[in-house]
């Protein structure tokens, strides 16, 4: 490991990173709520930090390897996370202490949607549109890093996509192909997020509203400028279905929407074993949760389906915006939605969760072991898109899910420890380590009521959600430290 060279990075990373601030001087001087200090101030602070790292080591020309690869994708959201805070913690309003400003930061960067804050609509807009951009920006992170790094890097079976995906293929060292790469994933990105925030106009929205929805649809994150979320225009079913369609869209593979770019052609999509399998799932899910909402008399019919197709997309691309207050729907219904997310969407999109490929590739794996208890001699290979999967492949698979539900458990028992309900616990720990945002239990409506020493162990679940559990983790091995 180079500290040189991963400080250059760094610099430059926070360098960038202050100039993601003077979008909210400009609101704040726009809407004069006085909040222009305090960005300005979080401005100076992460641009000198910048700069004090950068220039000592700015004629450095190494490339960054393997290891180097993994203390930056490890260490990138959490101290963007924790400069990201700089403004919430300054600022008069929403008036957070440390604790609450980096989990929300945090939350915001890792597209989790998990709040803190309360009264959402009455806060300064400066604040209000800085939340929604922190999400836009952590977005493309989440694509370029899953894109570009985690298969390089062979996260957890995600060396599937290596030869599948636009991102460098070698094996020892970050390429200059990541921004090629990374310029095609954006212009994708912006392009979705013009389209989804015209729409949004469109269809009755403010502008402010319009923009600051976008950015968070897009990066399927969940914040909202208004405490009921999407449920403030749930009468407004245009409103509603281009949010669907946006969520939708953004947690499919960019590496799919990268082709369609390149190739001008869409019939690659269906072609594509983990977007069947997720799509398949995702409207099973939702008619069996609409027919029961109709089958309750909880909405009209009309209802039921716009709630229950809603609220699917939205917590199984673990976006997390609410139409309704789904934790109050009667019997398996906040479970199952809760299971979705945490399942999540494609790999290689803004989603969350454990990702619909490896999901699918355990039940395959399932499924070959129950045929050879009846043909024990029989040679069953797993394929995906036509392909058979090493055997490499199918194991790192199922050592992610493991330490998944590992951790899923430790971090449960970790916040029960902390004075929490188990329904609380459960929720926020499953919520987190998923970025999906919304739970159940004392934290239904926001995570404010939350202790402070359970919001530091649900920080660290998002962070290991966001990065993939395994990119975390090997730091903490000896192995990793040896030369």
């Amino acid at each position: 490991m180079r500290i040189a060279v991963i400080a250059r990075v760094f610099g430059i990373l926070l360098t960038v990173f202050s100039l993601t601030l003077l979008p909210p001087i400009g609101v704040s001087l726009w809407y004069d709520d006085g909040t222009h200090t305090a960005f300005s101030a979080a401005f100076v602070i992460t641009l000198v930090t910048g700069l004090f790292m950068w220039l000592p080591v700015h004629d450095l020309r190494q490339e960054l390897r393997t290891r180097d690869g993994f203390v930056v994708t490890s260490l990138f959201w959490l101290v963007l996370g924790s400069f990201g805070s700089l403004p919430l913690i300054i600022s008069p309003q929403p008036d957070l202490g440390i604790t609450d400003s980096i989990f929300e930061s945090i939350s915001g960067l890792t597209t989790t949607g998990a709040t803190v804050i309360t009264g959402l609509d009455s806060l300064p807009p400066a604040i209000l549109y800085y939340r929604q951009q922190l999400q836009w920006f952590g977005g493309i992170g989440v694509i370029v890093i899953a894109l570009a790094i985690l298969p390089m890097l062979g996260i957890g079976g995600m060396q599937l996509y290596k030869a599948e995906i636009p991102g460098p293929v070698k094996d020892t060292k970050l390429t200059p192909r990541i921004a090629e790469t990374a310029r095609a994933l954006i212009v994708i990105y912006i392009s979705l997020t013009v389209l989804c925030g015209l729409g949004y106009w469109w269809a009755g929205m403010t502008i402010f509203d319009a923009v600051g929805h976008a950015f968070s649809t897009v990066a399927n994150g969940g914040f909202s400028t208004h405490d009921a979320s999407m449920g403030f225009y749930a009468n407004n079913h245009a409103i509603m279905a281009i949010c669907i369609v946006f969520m939708f869209t953004a947690a499919i593979n960019f590496g799919l929407h990268f082709f369609a770019f390149r190739n001008r052609r869409l019939s690659h999509y269906w072609k594509d074993s983990e977007f069947r399998f997720w799509c398949i799932l995702t409207i099973c899910a939702a008619l069996l949760i609409s027919l029961y909402l109709w089958f309750l008399g909880i909405f009209t019919p009309s209802g039921s389906f716009l709630h229950g197709f809603f609220q699917v997309v939205s917590i199984g691309t673990t976006a997390g915006f609410s139409s309704e207050n789904f934790s109050a729907w009667p019997a398996f219904l906040p479970y199952v939605l809760l299971l979705l997310g945490i399942l999540g969407a494609c790999a290689g999109s803004t989603c969350g969760g454990i990702k619909a490929v490896r999901g699918m590739l355990i039940m395959k794996s399932g499924l070959r072991e129950l045929n050879r208890l009846v043909h024990a001699n029989a040679v069953v290979p797993i394929k995906v898109n036509g392909k058979i999967v090493p055997e490499r492949v199918t194991d790192a698979v199922w050592g992610f899910f493991a330490v998944y539900i590992l951790s899923f458990f430790v971090f449960t028992v970790i916040v029960m420890a902390t004075g929490e309900n188990f329904v609380t616990s459960f929720s926020t720990v499953a919520s987190c380590l998923s970025n999906i945002g919304p739970a159940l239990g004392d934290a239904a409506a926001h995570y404010g009521s939350v202790n402070e020493v359970a919001k530091w162990f649900l920080i660290l679940a998002m962070l290991m959600g966001r990065l993939e559990i395994f990119t975390l983790l090997v730091l903490l091995t000896p192995a990793f430290w040896r030369h």
